[in-house]
């Protein structure tokens, strides 16, 4: 295919997909740089699914599971790409044999959505070495199961400066409904800093504002080393959080914005916090 591309790259281009083993596959082998553009394909958004939070909520944002919108179908999908990854992906790419271990941390990483992740706390659960939860957790993020974000530090803030928050690729597999809406969120954000960084070549960071007195706001999104806006999330329509004020005369994050799933529309982002509904908020902003 190499031949074939250097000898009529004018005339061709070729559009190759495919799981998350490309990852593997293409870390070895012929250098392709020039050659092609890599894109990071995530699950369907808003404005791609035509639908309301509530749809997108229930059954997740991958499209079998979406389209049939039925309970049955999707807990029966939910347990065989648990399985596939578990006994096949992960004994192929991986060689464990800690199985039994895994499907434990696995069962339990949705109940982490939305704390700061300790590996110390899942080591004691599972018996195991702080290593051996880290390696764990790269496992799974390497097939795109989990995604963990870093905390954003700013000179005038208490940061914290180790700990990271864990999120569900499919945040349809968290229970809870506003640890669920705050994964939503966390998806639709990375999702657009994938886009941005994949078509235009920026930098870009989704993170987190976490100070060592607890004051949080769920997300930043960093373009280039400069944060752009924040987020913070709420299943209902309350006043901005005070943390979103705190963090605003802490920082240079420019706009922040409180998002939610119902219609409550007030506020400036840009000189205070404004409160919108989600699906607003991506629109304006086109999230993809």
């Amino acid at each position: 295919m190499n031949g074939w591309f250097d000898k009529h790259r004018s005339e061709t281009a070729f559009l190759v997909t495919g799981s998350a083993r490309l990852d593997y596959y293409r870390k070895g082998g012929d250098s392709l740089v020039g050659r092609f553009h890599y894109h990071r394909l995530h699950p369907l958004s808003l404005r791609e699914a035509g639908c309301g939070v509530a749809d997108l909520l229930r059954f997740g944002g991958f499209p079998e599971p979406f389209v049939k919108g039925q309970e049955r179908f999707h807990r029966r999908w939910l347990r065989e790409v648990s399985a596939r990854i578990l006994h096949d992906d992960l004994r192929d790419l991986e060689r464990v044999r800690e199985v039994t271990q895994l499907e434990l941390l696995l069962h339990h990483l949705p109940a982490c959505v939305g704390s700061p992740l300790s590996a110390n706390s899942l080591g004691r659960l599972l018996q195991v070495s702080h290593a051996s939860i880290e390696r764990w957790l790269a496992m799974f993020e390497r097939l795109y199961l989990v995604y963990r974000i870093e905390p954003f530090g700013a000179q005038r803030i208490r940061a914290v400066r180790k700990e990271r928050k864990l999120y569900c690729w499919d945040w349809s597999r968290v229970a809870a409904r506003g640890p669920r809406f705050e994964n939503l969120v966390a998806s639709h954000l990375l999702k657009y800093c994938h886009a941005i960084e994949d078509a235009e070549g920026h930098a870009m960071e989704l993170r987190f504002i976490r100070d060592t007195d607890k004051r949080e706001v769920d997300f930043v999104v960093i373009r280039d080393g400069r944060p752009e806006f924040a987020v913070e999330c709420k299943t209902g329509e309350r006043e901005p959080a005070p943390a979103c004020r705190y963090f605003r005369e802490r920082t240079d994050i420019p706009a922040f914005y409180q998002v939610h799933c119902g219609s409550r529309d007030e506020g400036d982002a840009w000189s205070g916090t404004r409160i919108v509904p989600f699906d607003r908020f991506c629109t304006e902003l086109q999230l993809p």
